[in-house]
């Protein structure tokens, strides 16, 4: 098992300290998320100050940005890291990329479809210098000149992995991709259930095997001190699963559990702001389910016994932090059964 960390992306000062220690810890993956900065920045930084570890997006916002804009910047990132990009991508919902990014909204499994298809022809074209001629529904690209094409690459294979909840973006994953983000906001049962099938059907459409794509997870964990911190941890990260919990989008998780009436009285809270008080509607099953509890030296292993069987990556919901390397180190070390 792969074990990846978040980097914090609000400081670029702070960015090579950090992308040393992390590969210092062993960490196989450093991964960047679109939120309040840019998630591509800190890579560029990363990847000179690096020279083992992958850096990805988990992920970056696909219909905000024309396919070619992407192809460049992943592009440059696979060459300054010497080929240790992975590039990641996401849907978003319609009313952030309509609203926030006042770009287009489309079906999103055709749409993203074709963006990696789109993506690759442009590379293809990098790499093999051949003429552009992608033509889609979402997407045409039939003009690049020399002027305005980078050389061709000694690692031109630059991963794509997508992020989705509901079964259409699976199966896209198992059809087309090399790996696989699952949502923060899940469950081994969902797994089993929804997402391992998904993309299952995916690999039989496409002929692929199962070794062919990677599953990433990142988990929530509440953990700390017995008494006030650790329950001060276990309220956090209720108000984080209230959160997302609330998406429409993201329903398809409850369902599995029967939970659907407690997403829709969480998304009426969401309306009204009351953002605090949805943390009191998840209940300790709920925690449970979507969360591992307990001491932070047992955190590792219950997240090894959790996921073996089900993840390739695996990943704390959580940025990573210098200052506690030693401890980040150990559980590297336990989850990949190395200590």
């Amino acid at each position: 098992m792969k074990v990846d960390a978040h980097l914090a992306t609000k400081d670029l000062r702070s960015i090579p300290e950090m992308a040393k220690a992390a590969e210092s810890c062993g960490f196989d993956g450093l991964l960047t998320s679109e939120t309040a900065h840019d998630p591509f920045l800190p890579l560029a930084l990363a990847a000179e100050h690096t020279s083992r570890i992958q850096l990805g997006t988990a992920i970056a916002v696909a219909f905000a940005r024309s396919p070619v804009v992407v192809a460049h910047t992943a592009w440059d990132l696979a060459a300054l890291s010497g080929g240790r990009f992975l590039l990641g991508l996401g849907t978003q919902v319609k009313a952030h990329i309509e609203r926030r990014f006042s770009m287009p909204w489309g079906p999103p499994v055709p749409r993203l479809r074709e963006y990696v298809q789109a993506l690759r022809a442009v590379w293809r074209t990098w790499q093999e210098e051949v003429p552009l001629n992608f033509r889609g529904r979402f997407y045409t690209h039939t003009l690049m000149t020399p002027f305005f094409s980078p050389s061709p690459l000694a690692h031109p294979r630059i991963p794509v992995f997508i992020a989705g909840v509901n079964t259409g973006l699976c199966r896209l994953a198992g059809e087309l991709c090399d790996g696989f983000f699952v949502h923060p906001l899940h469950t081994p049962r969902y797994l089993h259930h929804v997402v391992l099938p998904a993309i299952g059907s995916g690999l039989a459409r496409a002929g692929r095997s199962r070794a062919e794509i990677e599953i990433a997870v990142s988990c929530f964990v509440a953990t700390g001190r017995p008494g006030a911190e650790r329950e001060e941890a276990i309220n956090s990260v209720k108000r984080q699963i209230a959160f997302y919990a609330s998406t429409p989008s993201y329903r398809i998780v409850l369902e599995v559990h029967g939970w659907q009436e407690i997403g829709e009285r969480l998304q009426q809270m969401a309306r009204y702001g009351q953002w605090r008080e949805m943390g009191t509607l998840v209940t300790d099953e709920m925690l449970e389910a979507f969360a591992v509890v307990g001491p932070e030296e047992e955190i590792p292993s219950l997240l090894r016994a959790r996921y073996d069987g089900l993840a390739d990556r695996i990943s704390w919901y959580r940025e990573f932090s210098p200052e506690d390397a030693p401890r980040w180190r150990k559980a590297v070390e336990i989850l990949k059964g190395i200590a």
